[in-house]
C-alpha cells in the first residue's frame, strides 16, 4: 500500500476538519467529496454558495457533507475580526480595514485553522504562492523554537525500495530561495520530523550538493558542510532520532553501489537516504518536477514546515488526486504521533 493510502486509512480512524481556499475550484469539489465518501473526516469549503453549488451541480458532485462558508455571512465573523485585530502585525488597522482583510478567503481560513475550528488548511489551487502562504506566516506562525517557515515535497514511487516504502520527502522546494546553513539545518530538521511522525521510520537525511565531501574551500560546499553539523546539534536539542549526512552528492544519497564507490563508508545515510535537503530553490524546484514529468510518480506538497498548525500550499497545476493526497497529510500531521501508530491514547 502507498504512503497516501496508509495515511487515508489513518484518518477514517482520527477523522479531522478540512478547509479549502478555493471552494468554488473544480478539483477542490472533487477532493471534498472523496473526503466524504472515504470517511476521511469533513472538508469545508470557503466561497460563494451559489456559486459553489452551481459548480458542483455541473459536476455532478453531492455536497452532503461538505459544509461552504461565506466568511463575510458567517456567524464566527466578529470573533475572527477580534482575532484578526489582536495580532500585533494587524493591530493598527481601520475598522474598515479589517473587515475587508478578515474576509479574504485565505485570512479567514487562517483564522478558523488559528483558532482551532478546522484542523488543516488548503490553499493555492486558484492563487499564487505568495498570497496563499503570506496568511499563514502572519497569522499562525512558527513552531517554538523554529526560526524557519519552510515547504517540502512528497513524492511517492511505485519504486518501494527507495525512500520509505517508495516516499521520499524533499524540502525546500517552495519558499526560500537561498536558505542559510541555520536555516538550511531547520529545514532538516522539520522535514525529518515530518518524515518520522507520518511513517514511524527513521529519518535518513541527506543534505544535497554537486560533491561528495568536497573541498569545503568552496562557499556552497562549506555552506552544506555547516548545515549539516548544526542540524545534527539541533537534532540532539530536540530529541529527534535521526542520522544525517551531508554533502552527499543525490546519487552518493540514493544508490549504495555509487555510495561504496564515493567512499562514504560509515555513513549511516549514503545509499538509504529517504530525506532530502535541497541546497536552494533553483536545486530543489527543478529536481522535483523533473522526477514527476519523467517518472509519472506521485507528487503531493507543498506541505508547508515549521507553522504551529498544518497547511498546504498545493500547486494551481495540482489534479484533484494531489489535492486528496496533500490534505491527506496534513491532516495527519494533526494527529498525535502515538494515535497514529496505536501507541498511547492522549491526543497532542
Amino acid at each position: 500500500m502507498n504512503l497516501i493510502e496508509t495515511l487515508i486509512g489513518k484518518l477514517q480512524v482520527h477523522p479531522k476538519r478540512f478547509v479549502f481556499t478555493d471552494g468554488k475550484d473544480a478539483r477542490v469539489l472533487q477532493a471534498a467529496r472523496q473526503i466524504v465518501t472515504r470517511k476521511m473526516g469533513a472538508p469545508l469549503l470557503i466561497g460563494d454558495r451559489t456559486s459553489i453549488k452551481e459548480m458542483a451541480a455541473k459536476l455532478d458532485i453531492n455536497t452532503k457533507g461538505i459544509r461552504i462558508m461565506e466568511p463575510e455571512r458567517s456567524s464566527d465573523i466578529d470573533q475572527m475580526r477580534e482575532q484578526l485585530r489582536a495580532i500585533p502585525r494587524f493591530a493598527d488597522l481601520s475598522d474598515e480595514e479589517i473587515r475587508d482583510k478578515s474576509i479574504e478567503p485565505s485570512v479567514f481560513a487562517s483564522l478558523l485553522l488559528k483558532s482551532n475550528r478546522a484542523d488543516a488548511l488548503i490553499s493555492g489551487a486558484t492563487t499564487k504562492a505568495s498570497n496563499a502562504l503570506r496568511a499563514l506566516f502572519q497569522i499562525i506562525g512558527t513552531q517554538p523554537g523554529v526560526k524557519t517557515a519552510s515547504s517540502l515535497l512528497i513524492i511517492d514511487m511505485e519504486a518501494k525500495e527507495v525512500g520509505i516504502h517508495g516516499a521520499l520527502f524533499m524540502g525546500d522546494c517552495g519558499v526560500i530561495p537561498d536558505p542559510d546553513a541555520e536555516q538550511l539545518a531547520d529545514i532538516a530538521i522539520t522535514t525529518a520530523r515530518l518524515a518520522h511522525h507520518l511513517t514511524n521510520e527513521r529519518p535518513k537525511v541527506a543534505l544535497l550538493s554537486f560533491s561528495t565531501y568536497g573541498n569545503p574551500r568552496h562557499p556552497s560546499v562549506a555552506k552544506i558542510q555547516a548545515a549539516t553539523e548544526l542540524a545534527r546539534e539541533k537534532a540532539r536539542q530536540v530529541n529527534l532520532d535521526a542520522d544525517i549526512d551531508g554533502d552527499l552528492q543525490i546519487d552518493a544519497a540514493l544508490d549504495r553501489a555509487t555510495a561504496q564507490l564515493k567512499k562514504t563508508e560509515g555513513s549511516p545515510v549514503a545509499g538509504d537516504a529517504n530525506v532530502l535537503i535541497f541546497p536552494d530553490l533553483n536545486s530543489g524546484n527543478i529536481a522535483t518536477k523533473l522526477i514527476h514529468l519523467l517518472s509519472g510518480a506521485n507528487k503531493y506538497g507543498q506541505i508547508v514546515m515549521g507553522l504551529n498548525k498544518p497547511a498546504v500550499e498545493i500547486s494551481r497545476g495540482a489534479t484533484a488526486h494531489d489535492i486528496l493526497g496533500a490534505a491527506a497529510i496534513a491532516g495527519c500531521q494533526a494527529i498525535d504521533h502515538r494515535l497514529l501508530f496505536g501507541m498511547g491514547n492522549n491526543a497532542g
